[in-house]
């Protein structure tokens, strides 16, 4: 098979979304072919699609000239980068926040207020377009790793960094004065790629799409009397509703549903007391709709 013919997709070598996108990968049965720790391009199961093990903020960048034909990064990276690339999917998940934050006690309580102070931040790239956008002249300090810190240590007035939860920003003292942008884990294509190799990219979505689609969701199956139908049915959230098939020589038939996870528990307890019998709750890995 030609290497014109693969798709190469580029993903994180490191850092906070790289296990999730590994994840993935396996759920969604592209499973990766590693022969050495480090190393930089990987084999599929599939031939047609090889790996590229980049940092997250070089992936876009990759993808826009053509070494890479799709990759999964964050929004941020994307931004930060400018790259002109095609967003094909969010995957839902590496959900964080770029914000503006400034010591608790900081005097600092607008945008305007950060007027000729420093900021440090691992984004000069967006930091340079919003605050010239907004008028406001500052020095940036470019960081790598543990930007929080920078106004404890002397280096800046203020940071523009990611956070999750809020809990590093709580810790360090610091409080959000802005938002500039929020951010998720998603494909992205290198445009004449999308044109030359669609079919096999539609592919590798439609993989990704079935687990995002599976995520949260079990299968659930379970036996119960034809005079108990009814009530069982109607205890059953369902996608769509149950399935009801005969049970050969039986007067029960069998029920099976695809159900949120958070409901299991309970369910599971008002379908016994309803009269159901030899439940049984499945994984689901993939689901295509």
């Amino acid at each position: 098979m030609s290497d014109a013919a693969k798709v190469r997709l580029a993903i994180p070598n490191k850092g906070r979304i790289a296990e999730p996108i590994n994840d993935l990968m396996n759920k969604s049965g592209i499973h990766i072919l590693m022969s050495a720790s480090r190393q930089l391009i990987a084999k599929t199961v599939d031939p047609q699609i090889e790996v590229l093990f980049v940092r997250p903020i070089d992936i876009p960048e990759y993808v826009a000239k053509g070494v890479a034909d799709i990759g999964i990064t964050g929004v941020d990276m994307v931004a930060e980068r400018g790259s002109d690339v095609e967003t094909l999917l969010d995957l839902r998940f590496g959900s964080a926040r770029l914000v503006l934050a400034v010591p608790e006690k900081s005097p600092v309580t607008t945008l305007r207020d950060l007027n000729g102070l420093r900021v440090a931040t691992e984004f000069p790239g967006i930091c340079k377009k919003y605050f010239a956008d907004a008028g406001v002249d500052v020095t940036l300090i470019e960081v790598s790793g543990a930007c929080e810190a920078a106004p404890q240590l002397g280096v800046a007035d203020a940071i523009v960094d990611l956070t999750s939860s809020g809990t590093t920003l709580e810790i360090n003292k610091l409080r959000v004065v802005e938002e500039l942008l929020s951010s998720t884990t998603n494909v992205i294509a290198n445009r004449d790629a999308l044109r030359e190799k669609h079919a096999k990219i539609e592919e590798i979505l439609l993989a990704f799409e079935s687990v995002i689609a599976a995520k949260g969701q079990c299968y659930l199956m379970l036996n119960v009397e034809k005079a108990k139908l009814e009530e069982i049915r109607g205890l059953i959230p369902g996608l769509g509703g149950p399935t009801i098939m005969e049970i050969a020589g039986s007067d029960s038939v069998a029920l099976h549903a695809v159900v949120p996870h958070e409901r299991v528990y309970q369910l599971i307890n008002m379908l016994k007391r309803s009269g159901a019998r030899d439940i049984l709750v499945l994984d689901i890995t993939r689901m295509v709709r």
